[in-house]
């Protein structure tokens, strides 16, 4: 289940050990660049693959290069540093909602073709913060998520593209009865098993490298439910099964693995 992508996985190893230094937000720290292709060949990625995609994420805006003589380096964007803020902020409270109902939210949006790059940001990012598409340019999530969405649609700067609306679904028909339709549970569930399958004795490996690699597929696993799971209300539809199990394993697992895997990022980063 682990799914690999090089630039999502910059992003999860520097949202993971990029730590705060001497009071400094973790986007003023910079770290060097064949530090980081090391570190992706870990993950069994060329140097050249490696190197491709951290141009990219420059192109995206998500990384900054910053040469120190014949040295490169790189730091978080403020653009980053936002992404991954917001990314920690769901991951970490994912599974640990109120589980009755309430307000929902609505969107709908009209991007045009020559937009087509923010739409397609627009829409990873919907579906971060819980939401399923109900049909094209159509989107549902549990919970009031107007604040989140005015923020997204400000920085992708389409907001005169879409529309919200926050509410409560009617009563009939039952509005259980289409919440399958939006989101695929019953995968949802395979998946959590599946995570908690594959990373039950991930606690063990202490030694820094295999630290480091376990914690980095845990936490690059575990944020794919982000994109998966809206936390519906539990007066509507049960929870995923094995949800539970999975949430308490990442708990316990990540900071368990902190320490040795700091110590092998920190020595890739020295060049």
């Amino acid at each position: 289940m682990f799914e690999q992508a090089p630039q999502d996985l910059v992003l999860t190893i520097l949202g993971s050990h990029l730590v705060h230094r001497e009071g400094e937000p973790r986007e003023h720290t910079t770290v060097w660049s064949g530090g980081l292709v090391a570190l992706l060949g870990e993950f069994g990625f060329s140097a050249g693959a490696a190197r491709v995609a951290l141009t990219r994420l420059v192109q995206r805006d998500l990384l900054e290069r910053v040469r120190d003589g014949r040295m490169v380096h790189y730091r978080i964007t403020p653009r980053a540093a936002a992404v991954l803020a917001e990314g920690d902020e769901r991951i970490f409270t994912l599974g640990t909602r109120p589980g009755e109902g309430g307000r929902w939210t609505v969107l709908w949006h009209a991007i045009p073709e020559d937009q087509r790059v923010a739409r397609a940001r627009l829409v990873r990012r919907l579906r971060f913060l819980g939401f399923g598409q109900v049909q094209d340019g159509t989107w549902l999530a549990p919970h009031d998520r107007s604040t989140e969405v005015a923020a997204l649609l400000a920085d992708l700067e389409v907001a005169a593209h879409a529309g919200v609306l926050v509410g409560a679904p009617a009563a009939v028909p039952d509005f259980a009865d289409f919440v399958p339709r939006v989101w695929d549970l019953d995968a949802l569930a395979e998946r959590y098993g599946a995570f908690v399958a594959e990373f039950t004795n991930a606690a063990t490996r202490t030694e820094p490298r295999a630290a480091f690699v376990a914690r980095v597929r845990l936490v690059h696993a575990y944020r794919q439910f982000a994109l998966l799971d809206p936390e519906l209300p539990e007066d509507l539809v049960p929870p995923p099964a094995h949800r539970r199990a999975a949430v308490e394993l990442f708990h316990r697992v990540y900071p368990a693995l902190a320490e040795p895997a700091q110590h092998h990022f920190d020595g890739a980063m020295t060049p």
